[in-house]
Formats: structure tokens, C-alpha cells, sequence
């Protein structure tokens, strides 16, 4: 794809373009949350507690209260009241830790806050963090890994534990597998994961009389404004969230955590701005992690590989208090086709803090234990794990009795196995040597929704010749700046580098948060109503304005491209540049808004709305020194039509090294004693870096969606990741005869 500026009357949509924000990032220049910093400001650093189950009976602050700069330290009898959230419609007054801190006395996690540190310095405010000293009644913390699921009444009888939800179900899977002449009945554990962007959770607040601004590393600026709205008492109105740049979240940031209204509080008593940045340790105990699954997955199936039962049930855990529901079976019921279903879940308390989306929330799990467990069928039916997704595509999404709007799954298959030379395979495990290495190959479908948000933009026309559109959506290094630039150059004809975009703050028009790889799907038909009314009142202006070319003309004589107002029987070459025009009328700029409605959880869908891929991995195995190494992947998307191929890419690339780390690398574990996360910090969380990340080849079908929006776009953020840890595991027991059922992948489990 080519990378230079789309020529005159050429469309950017389509074409490899870098980021317009790019230069910003790369200089310095783009201010993150911590970056801002106002006269007065002061620093916060909280108090956790140490233990992970029981009370605060004490707090000694005379130590802490004495040192040098220290204004404050604040706790449950001082901090002022602060107010609990309730959640409205759509995505507003969601926050996935609903109790506001300092409530009570009761600890129910490693490292809650219990206290603020407030002072002229961080250096500061950290040493009189650290002098404060609680008295605890203590109680054991249950941390424990292995799932029961937790008393329900009204529910069924659970296969992990006593009581279960259920979630999705057709047929009669009981009965299917109890009489299937092939049956596979398997258990997938997925650990605890934490986000860990390289941007730390940051707050900064102010206090302007009764209005409130917070400066926030957020992937949802309008939600956030309406949470501390509600804790703080305030018209939303009243409430300014700014979140320009966004050092990644993978979900973590969706939602406020207990550090925001922690801030606001000091910042509200102390009548100064208070600056809260989170340390790399409290990223691993107070900001959420994806919860740890268990998954029990049962196939029946004829001997010639067709499904005829499928039992996905599935227990997670939570913390003690909150409610997130990690959706595994969210894929389970429409991805492969199957007469028979029964999907359920369960939940298990621990005490740890709360869970919360991490890129690809419940399907990535999900799609693990389920891609797995038709590996292993495939491998039992001794057929090839294509040809058996292959045998049980369905026509419809059997779970809504809908047809798919765009669903190209088989070409991904035939694409990817092409790419990858998946037809010079050699099943037999341990058979395929190249340079005294073992390879192993495996492979796994993937699937994640897709939908819109609701959103709003507006966009001007300024006498300068440049344009400005708005959102206040966020760009958290997914590319949004670029493509709102590109979506406004496609409508107007306005070279990118004419084009501002303004994002992450509240007083724009409202946008959506940015999870689900909704954003850029959502935001194509509000750019271009945008658009289309700020054209229309130019071209009002154009037949209008005195001394303008059309003066005399109607209305519907006129069409605008390329920058140029012209006749329509006319060569848009020749028409009169726009800013001439509103200079001739003495404007400054003209405006147009737009709005558009969202698809998401749409009762009355008429389609149902996927996008779907398949990754092909190649992993090494040296036995003699037990060196496992991912060594190439090859991916095939159907995500509707690619509006960036480069950032595209990109996405896709970053999420499949993601998913590696995944399948390799990542796990959180909990201290049974302490309940404190053990490996918290970056040199003890080994992820996935830039050493472990092999060639990657991505392939988009690049098919337009026209049910999702104009331009056929779907979100690819997420759906490059799930699948990836599957075809991993694949790979690895296609090497090793070894089958890995509990991720993360480790040597100890290739040693036996």
C-alpha cells in the first residue's frame, strides 16, 4: 500500500497513511496526564493496605502529619463526603470498583487505600505515605487459583461448583453428547493477567468554585465526567474531563478507579491543584486485571468430524465486592455451527481487587478453551483442524437465528493456509526438523463483535483553507487522530495536513469510549453528517453572499469536492476554493455537526454484526536446552473494509505479540499468605518484548460492512488477539506431544 499523500481528488481512505500525531509524539511535544502541571500544585500519594482480608482498627498520622511539605493526609474522617455512582443508560456511571474509597474500615484487597498523602512534592508526599502506620485485625485472604463456583440461588446445578448462570442454550446437549460416537471433554485454565501500558493511571485535578477538571488517562472521557459528577455531587456540566493522549490501556482505562475521586477530594479540601500518579507496583493491585477462568469445554461428533453437541462452561473469579462479568461464552454460541449448545457460568470470590476488561475481554479466554478443544478433537478425529471448522460453518448465527452481515471465515482459512504452506504439514507429532530445530505447527480461528457507538462530531471550514474536526472521543494510540483526519479529508477533499482534529476532552461533541474496537466504526457516519452540514452551509453562503461566482445560482446547482465549490455540470478542477468563498462573505469558518445512532445490544438487529480471522503459528522446540521459540505468524482478517492498512496492521501485529505473551509469558500470581500480587513489577511480569516477536504476516480480506456503516469499516483492536494462545498450544504439541491446557505455557510443563 502506498504511504505518499493521496493526490487531487484522490481518497485517503484506503491507503497506508502514518499518524498525523506522530511528529507530536516523537518530539515531546504531546502532553500526557502527568505531563500537565499547574502553580500551586500539589502531590498525592496513597496508603495501601498490606494485608488482604480484614480491618482498619488503627491509623497513627503524627509522624507522617509532622514531616516537611506534607498538607494533608487524608482518610475516612476527613476526606469529606464523597458519593457512590449508579449506573445509567448505555455506558454511563460505570466504574468497576463502585465502592468509593475510605467507605468503611473493612480491607478487602491487597493494597486498597486507606489513607492520602498530600504534599508540596511527590518526594514528599511518598515519605509521609510511607511514615503512616495501621493497626489491622487480620483474617486469611482467599486467593486461592482453583475455581468453585459461588452460591446462586435459582440457578442450575454447575459443573464446577454448586450453582451456575445460564447463558446461552439450544437442543438438548445433555443428551447429544451422552449418545455422540466421538466425545472430548477437557478443562482450560487461563491465569489472572495484568494490563501494564507503558502510561501509568494518572489523575490531576482542579477546583474552580463548583466546577471540577480533571486531567485523566481515561478510554472514556464522557463516562468518567459522569462518575465523579455523581461522587462529587455535581451537574455533569460542571464536570471537564481531559484526556488528550493516552499511553495505551488495553481496557484498564475504560472505566474510573478509586485514584480519580481520590484526587478530586484532596484537590476540593486543599484549594489547590493535586497531581496522583500511580506507581508501577499499584498498577497490580488497584487499576483491575483480567480475571482468571476455568473453562470446561465437552465436543460430541460423528466420526467424519461434524459437531453435535458443545458444552462450554466456565467459572471466573471476582473480587469481593464487585460485579464484572467476564464473558467467555460471548463467541461460543454462533462462531461454529452445532445443533445442540448449553453455555454457563459461575463465579468465585477472592480477595483481590477488582477485574475488569483487558483487550478482547471474555472472548480472548473464551476463544482459547474452545479453538483448543476443536485442536484436540481435530487430532482425535485424526483430520485436519481446518477441514473441521471447514465441515461445521454455519449459514446463519444459530444463536439469534440471523444471518451474518459480512462473514468471510472460509477465505480467511484457504488465505491464511496459503500464506503460511499449511498443506506441507506433517500431522505426526515431532515429524517436521528444519536446521536441527523440532517445528511445530498449529492454528485457530478467531472472531470479536462488532457494532457502533453512539456518537457525535462537528467539523469547520475556516477561511484559511484548513478544516478542524472534533470528537471527544480518545485516541489511545490506536490511530483515531489519524483516521478522523482521514474521514474529513475523504468527505471534503482538504489534504491531511490542512486538517486539525481535536479529541479527549469533554466540552466536544460527545463521543464513544474507546473499548470493543467500536471507535472508528462508530465515528464514520457522525464525521460525515458533520461534513455534509458544514458543506451545505457553505454552499448556503456560496449562492448567497454578494460578488460570490454563484451569486444567482439555486442551491442544488452546487457541489463541493476537492476543496472547490463548482457548478455540477462543471470539472471540480475549475471551481472556486472554499476559502475564498467565506473570506468574500466575511466568515471565518462554517460549521457542521453530526450525529450518529449505536448498533450495540440493538434488541431489534436485523443482522448479526462479526468480524473473523485465523492465525497460523510456527513455534521451534530445541529439547536439549528446552528453547521454545514462536518463530513465525501468519494471520488472515475479515474486518470489514481497512480504512488505514499501516495502523491496521499494526493493531493486528501488536495484539498477536500480545498474544504470544499470553500463550508464553503472562500471569499474575497472589502471595496465599499475604494475598499480594507476588510479581509486580515489570522485571517480575514477564511479557512479550520486541526480542520475542517473530515475522508477522497479516492479510486483511478488506470486505466492506455496509450494516456497520457507510464506508463497510469494523474496529480491528481486539480480534487480532483471540485465537493467537490456541494456535500456540497447537503448535506446541505438534512439537512436542505435550498438550498445555493451562496457559501460561511453561518449561517445567514441557519436561515431563
Amino acid at each position: 500500500m502506498p504511504t505518499t499523500p493521496p493526490g487531487p481528488g484522490e481518497s485517503p481512505v484506503g491507503r497506508s497513511t502514518p499518524r498525523v500525531d506522530g511528529p507530536r509524539k516523537v518530539s515531546g511535544l504531546a502532553q500526557y496526564t502527568s505531563d500537565f502541571n499547574f502553580p500551586g500544585m500539589l502531590y498525592a500519594v496513597p496508603v495501601e493496605a498490606t494485608i488482604a482480608s480484614g480491618r482498619v482498627v488503627k491509623l497513627d498520622l503524627d509522624t507522617a502529619g509532622k514531616m516537611p511539605g506534607v498538607q494533608a493526609i487524608l482518610h475516612r474522617e476527613n476526606i469529606g463526603k464523597i458519593f457512590r455512582s449508579v449506573l445509567g443508560q448505555g455506558f454511563d456511571g460505570i466504574c468497576e470498583e463502585r465502592r468509593p474509597p475510605f467507605e468503611d474500615d473493612v480491607i478487602r484487597y491487597y493494597g486498597q487505600y486507606i489513607a492520602l498523602a498530600v504534599a508540596d512534592t511527590f518526594e514528599n508526599a511518598k515519605a509521609a505515605a510511607d511514615a503512616v502506620r495501621v493497626g489491622y485485625t487480620r483474617e486469611k485472604p482467599n486467593v486461592e487459583t482453583d475455581l468453585k463456583a459461588e452460591d446462586e440461588p435459582n440457578r442450575l446445578v454447575s459443573t464446577f461448583g454448586p450453582k451456575e448462570r445460564l447463558q446461552s442454550q439450544r437442543g438438548d446437549a445433555d443428551a447429544a453428547f451422552a449418545n455422540a460416537p466421538v466425545k472430548l471433554d477437557q478443562t482450560y485454565v487461563t491465569p489472572a493477567e495484568t494490563h501494564n501500558p507503558i502510561e501509568l493511571h494518572a489523575t490531576t485535578a482542579i477546583w474552580d468554585g463548583s466546577r471540577l477538571t480533571l486531567y485523566e488517562s481515561s478510554q472514556g472521557v464522557f463516562n468518567l465526567r459522569g462518575v465523579l459528577a455523581q461522587m462529587f455531587g455535581l451537574p455533569k456540566e460542571n464536570v471537564q474531563v481531559i484526556s488528550r493522549f493516552v499511553g495505551s490501556g488495553f481496557g484498564g482505562k475504560l472505566f474510573p478507579w478509586t485514584q480519580c475521586p481520590l484526587a478530586a477530594a484532596a484537590a476540593r479540601q486543599l484549594g489547590k491543584p493535586v497531581k496522583l500518579v500511580l506507581s508501577r507496583k499499584m498498577m497490580f493491585q488497584s487499576v483491575g486485571h483480567r480475571a482468571r477462568t476455568q473453562q470446561r469445554v465437552r465436543l460430541g461428533a460423528t466420526p467424519d468430524g461434524k459437531l453435535v453437541s458443545l458444552h462450554h462452561d466456565y467459572v471466573y473469579h471476582r473480587s469481593m465486592l464487585d460485579d464484572h462479568h467476564e464473558d467467555c461464552g460471548e463467541a461460543t454460541a454462533f462462531h461454529y455451527s452445532v445443533p445442540n449448545l448449553r453455555v454457563a457460568f459461575g463465579r468465585a470470590r477472592r480477595n483481590v481487587g477488582a477485574t475488569a476488561d483487558m483487550r478482547g475481554p471474555g472472548a480472548v479466554p473464551g476463544l482459547y478453551a474452545t479453538e483448543s478443544a476443536l485442536n484436540e478433537l481435530a487430532d482425535q478425529l485424526k483430520i485436519d483442524p481446518i477441514k473441521l471448522r471447514v465441515l461445521n460453518e454455519p449459514k446463519i448465527d444459530e444463536s439469534l437465528n440471523l444471518p451474518f452481515s459480512s462473514r468471510h471465515l472460509l477465505e480467511c482459512f484457504e488465505i491464511g493456509a496459503e500464506k503460511f504452506g499449511w498443506s506441507r504439514r506433517n500431522p505426526e507429532v515431532g515429524s517436521m526438523k528444519r536446521d536441527d530445530l523440532t517445528l511445530g505447527w498449529g492454528m485457530a480461528g478467531c472472531t470479536w463483535i462488532a457494532a457502533r457507538f453512539p456518537a457525535e462530531a462537528s467539523l469547520q471550514l475556516r477561511d484559511d483553507g484548513t478544516a478542524r474536526v472534533a470528537c471527544g472521543t480518545q485516541d489511545i494510540g490506536t490511530g483515531t487522530y489519524t483516521i478522523l483526519a482521514q474521514l474529513a479529508s475523504e468527505k471534503t477533499g482538504i489534504t491531511l495536513d490542512k486538517i486539525e482534529v481535536a479529541l479527549g476532552d469533554t466540552s466536544l461533541p460527545e463521543g464513544p469510549l474507546s473499548g470493543g474496537s467500536m471507535v472508528t466504526g462508530s465515528l464514520v457516519p457522525a464525521v460525515f453528517a458533520a461534513a455534509d452540514n458544514a458543506i451545505k452551509s457553505l454552499l448556503t453562503v456560496a449562492t448567497t453572499t454578494p460578488g460570490s461566482p454563484f451569486e444567482k445560482r439555486k442551491f442544488d446547482d452546487l457541489a463541493f469536492e476537492r476543496g472547490r465549490v463548482f457548478v455540477k455540470a462543471d470539472d471540480p478542477a475549475r471551481g472556486v476554493p472554499f476559502a475564498h468563498l467565506l473570506q468574500l462573505a466575511n466568515l471565518r469558518l462554517v460549521t457542521g455537526n453530526g450525529k450518529s445512532d449505536g448498533s450495540f445490544g440493538d434488541p431489534n438487529a436485523k443482522f448479526s454484526t462479526h468480524s473473523f480471522g485465523c492465525h497460523f503459528v510456527e513455534i521451534t522446540w530445541q529439547p536439549e536446552i528446552a528453547r521454545l521459540r514462536v518463530s513465525r505468524v501468519v494471520t488472515a482478517i475479515d474486518a470489514g473494509r481497512i480504512l488505514n492498512p499501516l495502523a491496521g496492521r499494526n493493531q493486528i501485529e501488536g495484539a498477536v505479540v500480545m498474544g504470544i505473551g499470553m500463550a508464553l509469558f503472562e500471569h499474575t500470581s497472589y502471595d496465599r499468605e499475604t494475598g499480594a500480587p507476588i510479581n509486580s513489577s515489570l522485571a517480575d511480569y514477564v511479557m512479550a518484548v520486541n526480542a520475542d516477536a517473530p515475522p508477522i504476516d497479516v492479510h486483511f480480506l478488506d470486505y466492506p460492512d455496509k450494516e456497520i456503516n457507510q464506508l463497510g469499516a469494523r474496529g480491528i483492536g481486539e480480534i487480532g488477539l483471540a485465537g493467537v494462545a490456541a494456535a500456540v498450544t497447537a503448535a506446541v504439541h505438534h512439537a512436542t506431544g505435550i498438550r498445555v491446557r493451562e496457559l501460561p505455557v511453561k518449561i517445567e510443563d514441557l519436561l515431563t
